[in-house]
């Protein structure tokens, strides 16, 4: 299958369940796994790989697997979460998208307007992530993109900390799928982190992301596992299913994760390349429920 980025999928979502409702309905049957979930692990999987399932399709399917968290929800569908009493891990609708984000100073207002206006309706239904994107470095270095997005930061994290509510930025690569993405690599984020200084700002530490750019993903969780306050897989090379067919031995990762305390969310953001697509979500979860 041709691989969509992230971008070119959530952009295809806009045509919104209207649209989606004149598809056939793609695989949504699940059976409930034979062995229920053990509850060490809040599981959350990501919409926009599994398009063009509709939204309510999914929230169906995962319930019959065990979980009940989807990430990347904005509050235009927050409903359908709440219909079929699935979480919403991480709310979206607030950012300018990957490529325009807090290093750049000319994105500031309109973000400071976004996230004033979205992170109070995190807060009123009840959620508590929402996500952020530095931006592309487009010609800045690194240290003036950092010293950007901590003023931007700061501006809102206030907001977020009145509301109980984490602005969570994500590591993306820069190698492969976000040419140009300024926060590529943990060393980076954390000193973001470190600089902003709230405990209602944190990193989403993308494994595939940081297995393309960095490596060391255990010993990187274990050292700087304060600073990440949510996690997304895929498999690598190819952003696909997390089986033996891809090189990170996710249950390893999985129990690093757990043995720092971690008590958030992991979430399933591959792309499956099986015809059931449920299927392999399925089998994901159960790869990394430990």
């Amino acid at each position: 299958m041709t691989q969509l980025s992230r971008r070119t999928s959530l952009k295809k979502m806009v045509l919104g369940s209207a649209a989606l409702s004149c598809l056939p309905i793609l695989q949504t049957e699940a059976k409930s796994l034979e062995t229920p979930l053990k509850g060490n692990v809040n599981h959350a999987v990501c919409h926009w790989p599994f398009n063009p399932m509709s939204l309510e399709d999914l929230c169906i399917a995962i319930k019959k697997i065990g979980f009940n968290a989807i990430d990347l929800v904005g509050p235009d569908n927050w409903h359908i979460l709440q219909k079929h009493g699935v979480e919403c891990s991480m709310a979206n609708g607030a950012d300018m998208g990957i490529v325009q984000g807090f290093n750049d100073k000319a994105n500031h207002d309109q973000l400071y307007e976004g996230y004033a206006k979205v992170i109070p309706l995190v807060a009123k239904a009840g959620y508590k992530n929402i996500i952020a994107f530095s931006g592309n470095r487009n010609g800045m270095d690194d240290e003036t993109g950092l010293q950007n997005c901590t003023e931007g930061l700061k501006k809102v994290v206030g907001i977020a900390e009145k509301h109980g509510v984490t602005i969570i930025m994500e590591l993306l690569n820069s190698k492969v799928d976000h040419k140009d993405y300024m926060c590529d690599n943990s060393a980076w984020g954390v000193k973001l982190c470190k600089s902003v200084g709230s405990e209602n700002f944190k990193l989403l530490y993308d494994i595939y992301h940081m297995q393309i750019m960095e490596g060391d993903i255990i010993r990187t969780i274990k050292r700087d596992h304060q600073y990440f306050g949510h996690y997304h897989t895929a498999g690598n090379p190819g952003r696909n299913e997390i089986d033996s067919s891809q090189e990170i031995n996710y249950p390893a990762v999985v129990r690093a994760i757990l043995d720092t305390g971690y008590k958030g969310y992991l979430c399933q953001e591959f792309i499956p390349k099986a015809t059931d697509k449920i299927a392999s979500l399925e089998q994901a979860i159960k790869i990394c429920d430990l």
